[in-house]
């Protein structure tokens, strides 16, 4: 089938208009027709090919809503017409420890990427949610609940399982002190979520410009990270830290900002940073980091928004408009994340 799509055909030009060859569905396999797919920071940093081996001709997205329009042979999961999303994998080796647990995410073999990966039977590239349809193994898609908006669950498929996993893994619960790093498309995402659970929340930023949304959001606290006295007045203050700052900054000093026993998540992927033993032994704290979640962690958390009333804040853009939002992502000038409608990729 011909798909319309943007694909980048280089690490070093604009993303454009680009066909892509989707399959009927095989057994167990369904047909999604996308309705909208989320921008990812992620997607930037593989467009660019700045994490290494990127593949091209790039159809990027992985945060993907769309609604099944056809079903292959033994795909009983969902039903033609049914509001399903496909998050950041398509398929796993399926029987490793990690698989069968329900945390695809980690699976040994390594989870095959909704896009930039290769599928693991003939090895062809897949392509992702820039595009008008796709198919994708019925196991490895979840349902998205009634009262969402489709257009902000998107994000839900990476930036919400993101930050709900730690939260959930870590056991954060009504009454603790969560702190917050960095508010964009993943920290909104975290105040809303754990304030959800309960939690007191506080947002740490560099941006004074970031505390009336952090309170808008749900946070209780908003506390400057450019007043270095911050640290030593607030030390001790914290049960459970959530760091989604991809830039480089003095774990150090956010470790020191936790209780004893206190747990410090890390989901950026910054450059090296220096670690000290002493703020991790002197209170016998945690430094931990995370990814994404499973099917069944997803669909938990999808289950879970949808009962807190929780969702994304969202930017709906036309797909001619991507380059321009890459751009401003790279500025922070996005609250909290673009989505494309992909009716304006317009029919094969």
């Amino acid at each position: 089938m011909r798909t319309p799509a943007y694909a980048a055909p280089s690490a070093d030009e604009p993303l454009a208009p680009f066909t892509v060859e989707r399959r009927e569905p095989r057994a167990h396999e369904v047909l999604i027709d996308i309705l909208y797919c989320g921008v990812c920071h992620s997607d930037i940093h593989q467009v660019r090919d700045e994490w290494g081996g990127s593949i091209f001709p790039m159809v990027p997205g992985h945060e993907i809503v769309g609604r099944v329009s056809r079903a292959g042979e033994g795909a009983t999961r969902f039903a033609v017409g049914d509001l399903v999303g496909v998050g950041c994998f398509v398929d796993s080796c399926r029987s490793c420890e990690q698989c069968r647990a329900g945390e695809e995410q980690y699976c040994r073999e390594g989870m095959t990427g909704t896009y930039n990966s290769r599928e693991r039977d003939s090895g062809e590239p897949t392509y992702g949610g820039y595009a008008t349809r796709i198919v994708v193994d019925e196991n490895y898609v979840v349902r998205i609940p009634d009262g969402i908006a489709p257009e902000r669950a998107a994000p839900l498929l990476c930036a919400g399982i993101t930050t709900y996993s730690p939260l959930r893994h870590f056991g954060v619960k009504a009454g603790d002190e969560v702190a917050v790093v960095g508010l964009g498309g993943l920290g909104h995402m975290a105040v809303k979520l754990a304030r959800a659970m309960g939690a007191r929340v506080t947002v740490l930023s560099t941006s004074e410009s970031k505390r009336q949304d952090a309170m808008a959001l749900g946070a209780e606290g908003f506390l400057s990270t450019r007043e270095r006295s911050m640290f030593r007045e607030h030390a001790g203050t914290f049960d459970f830290i959530i760091d989604t700052v991809s830039a480089q900054h003095d774990y150090n000093a956010y470790l020191n900002l936790l209780k004893i026993d206190g747990t410090m998540v890390l989901l950026g992927i910054p450059d090296p940073t220096p670690l000290s033993a002493f703020p991790l032994v002197s209170g016998r704290r945690r430094l931990a980091g995370s990814m994404i979640g499973g099917i069944r962690e997803t669909q938990e958390m999808l289950d879970f928004c949808a009962e807190h009333g929780v969702a994304s804040d969202v930017e709906v853009i036309d797909i001619a408009d991507i380059n321009t939002a890459y751009e401003r992502m790279l500025k922070g000038d996005v609250r909290y994340r673009f989505v494309i409608d992909t009716a304006s990729l317009g029919e094969a």
